[in-house]
């Protein structure tokens, strides 16, 4: 069996077998829970040191036919290339930080493991798809937990609002993206969503331009607004304000980044006339999340608030390196994915602990925790100046490899982009870490509990120690995005030959 079936059935057999236990075994679910997810980190680590760069194809590939029913065909097909194969792992070790920071969560615990790790299960399922029906459903077997513990385990007076947002924002989008995908069933040729199958036939007959004006904005803002692309954002502050630590996590670090993978697999190599006619676009959009999230997180006094709105805006550097269309614009979009992926999830567990041992993350209410918290303290000083895009932290790594492959393209889009992660998040970056941490103690925080035992600890030193990797050693996972980069972006400049040139060639090429 291939590595990668491993990954996505341990979490769903861990669930099932949760189901098993009896609701008031709470140390028994929570020890399963943490088993399952710590196998499924270790294998997605190992699949990631296994992966061999430069080779073609897929690997760990694994294909098994689902439904064949006339001119349909609908597979379970997985594998995974440079640029999976980081997300991957990357959804495998933040699940586990997940479980591991969800210690206090002890009403329904039994149901809230279970959708965590469905969770977990959807998303790994939907990088590893090879299949487009297969990545949307897996997709959206990770979307519905979200809405669900938001709903149950969420925090405030507004989490029922914050569900339904997250739920309106994100179904429409999927609706969208499903239209776009439908057309490019019936435009492609292939009888499938099987992206293989895709690629041969559109690579023989490619899509007219007339088909990829309406299959590529439809990609475009249907999986954008999944990752919260300027002027479709709203939803992700407040969704991330209310929802428990690991419903953040998991999706600002993980299921977020499910709508620039598809791009990068579908729209980009697929449609070239699409691409000619909306990356323009997209670097001016992507402005929006740049600035104008920027200067909000700046207004915010909601510790979750603000990493809200920093998420938004660092997910302006992965849209406009995929707007640049250049392998290092490319490359350094799945870097800052993967590094985004881990600051997120350290973010937010952070936040979580802040908000279960004061009951508060307005950040004028705080002050003087490092005092009292000084292994928190210091994780949460060293993820926010990661958050700045310091050298030495996968951050920076992967912005500046996209400003440096969008400076060609998008001169003015690039020193807007500087401008906002340098100055912008180093405002709201360092001025959180001065309301929380330093200043006078008050009374109130007398009694503040830090995180002593190794079990607590744990997972904010593995998040800490992904962003060093991985910012001291970029090459690990660029040498593995840079071949399948190149692919992309030479699909993506080619035009498609009318039926009149194509004629007229092969003609020529007669003797």
């Amino acid at each position: 069996m291939s590595l990668l079936n491993y990954i996505i059935l341990t979490p769903i057999i861990t669930a099932l077998a949760i189901l098993l236990i009896p609701a008031n075994y709470q140390f028994v679910i929570r020890c399963a829970a943490l088993l399952g997810s710590l196998i499924t980190a270790c294998f997605g680590l190992l699949a990631f040191f296994l992966f061999k760069a430069g080779l073609p194809g897929y690997q760990f590939e694994s294909k098994i036919e689902w439904v064949k029913l006339g001119g349909i065909n609908i597979n379970y097909h997985v594998g995974a290339d440079g640029i999976a194969i980081g997300l991957i792992m990357a959804a495998a070790v933040v699940g586990f930080c997940a479980v591991a920071v969800s210690w206090k969560i002890e009403k329904q615990s039994k149901m809230f493991y279970i959708l965590l790790l469905s969770m977990i299960t959807g998303a790994v399922g939907a990088f590893a798809s090879l299949d487009l029906f297969a990545f949307y459903f897996f997709n959206e077997l990770a979307l519905v937990p979200t809405f669900i513990t938001i709903g149950v385990w969420g925090r405030g007076e507004d989490r029922s609002y914050a569900a339904f947002k997250i739920t309106l924002y994100l179904t429409l989008g999927a609706l969208v993206a499903l239209v776009g995908l439908i057309v490019l069933y019936v435009k492609g040729g292939a009888q499938s969503l099987d992206i293989v199958d895709l690629h041969a036939a559109i690579a023989k007959t490619p899509l007219s331009p007339a088909a990829q004006a309406i299959i590529f904005p439809c990609l475009l803002f249907g999986f954008g607004t999944l990752v919260g692309l300027f002027p479709f954002h709203s939803w992700a502050p407040s969704g991330y304000g209310c929802a428990p630590s690991a419903t953040a996590m998991m999706h600002a670090g993980i299921l977020k980044k499910a709508g620039l993978f598809a791009l990068l697999r579908v729209a980009l190599p697929l449609m070239p006339e699409g691409v000619a006619r909306w990356m323009p676009v997209l670097a001016i959009l992507c402005v929006g999340n740049l600035l104008y999230c920027g200067f909000v997180a700046m207004r915010q006094r909601d510790l979750n608030l603000l990493i809200g709105n920093s998420s938004l805006a660092h997910m302006g550097f992965a849209f406009l390196g995929i707007a640049s269309v250049s392998v290092i614009g490319i490359t350094g979009t799945v870097l800052v994915m993967v590094a985004h992926a881990f600051l997120a999830a350290l973010s937010f567990a952070i936040s979580g602990w802040i908000s279960q041992d004061t009951g508060t993350l307005d950040m004028g209410k705080l002050g003087g925790l490092l005092k009292r918290m000084p292994f928190i303290g210091s994780v949460m000083i060293i993820c926010f100046l990661a958050g700045c895009g310091v050298p030495g932290f996968a951050n920076f790594a992967g912005e500046v490899t996209v400003l440096f492959g969008a400076w060609k393209t998008f001169h003015w889009v690039v020193a807007a982009a500087a401008w906002g992660g340098l100055v912008i998040g180093g405002v709201y970056m360092l001025r959180a870490i001065r309301s929380v941490l330093h200043g006078e103690l008050r009374s109130e925080w007398a009694d503040a509990h830090d995180a002593s035992s190794f079990w607590r600890q744990a997972p904010y030193a593995i998040l800490v120690l992904a962003l060093l990797v991985f910012g001291f050693v970029p090459n690990l996972l660029s040498d593995r995005v840079k071949p399948v980069a190149a692919e992309i972006v030479k699909q993506a400049t080619l035009k498609a030959a009318t039926p009149v040139a194509a004629a007229t060639a092969k003609v020529a090429a007669q003797p």
